[in-house]
């Protein structure tokens, strides 16, 4: 069985994206050469990339006509993206999921390849960690407190028990921290 893994941007002070008055995702002007390098490393590893349908279309709109070292990893690699309204998915290796959550993580779980890689969105992801669906968190801390703004997590049941298995800071001050979760999941 693969392991659904997310990778996500995260500021000092937990939150993904800005609130209304700062909207975008955490990230800073410029990655750190070594920061691309770990991302670069990791993503060879994934057999299919998913997300919700924004983060989808947002991606989609991008990724088939940029450059640079991440296009090929994102534009080949398998996607699935899970949305009940969406009706085509038209980034090539793409495929819509419109089932059952859980059903539907637990089917692509079991397909051969390599590990699932979440992207988000932030309401994908907290749907994802409230049903304990996540089994690999890399967490990309940037050094910047945004104030307010979009949660890594929301309207967990009960806590989140994860095991930190590598941390590394970078010459940018980008963290970058790789935690495994127990296998419990709950049901909402």
């Amino acid at each position: 069985m693969r392991d659904l893994v997310l990778q996500m941007g995260v500021s000092v002070d937990g939150y993904v994206a800005g609130g209304p008055e700062r909207k975008g995702h955490v990230a800073r002007p410029a990655e750190h050469a070594d920061v691309t390098a770990w991302k670069v490393e990791r993503l060879r590893r994934v057999g299919l990339h998913i997300r919700g349908r924004v983060t989808y279309e947002q991606m989609a709109a991008h990724w088939p006509t940029a450059g640079g070292v991440y296009a090929p990893l994102m534009n080949d690699i398998p996607k699935a993206v899970f949305s009940k309204t969406l009706r085509s998915a038209d980034w090539p290796e793409s495929r819509i999921m419109s089932g059952d959550l859980e059903e539907d993580v637990g089917r692509l779980k079991n397909e051969p390849g390599g590990d699932i890689l979440v992207h988000g969105g932030a309401a994908f992801v907290q749907a994802l960690s409230r049903r304990r669906l996540i089994d690999e968190y890399h967490l990309v801390t940037q050094p910047v407190a945004l104030g307010s703004g979009m949660p890594m997590f929301a309207d967990l049941r009960e806590p989140l028990d994860l095991d930190l298995q590598e941390g590394q800071a970078f010459p940018d001050g980008t963290l970058i921290s790789v935690y495994r979760t127990h296998r419990t999941r709950i049901r909402s």
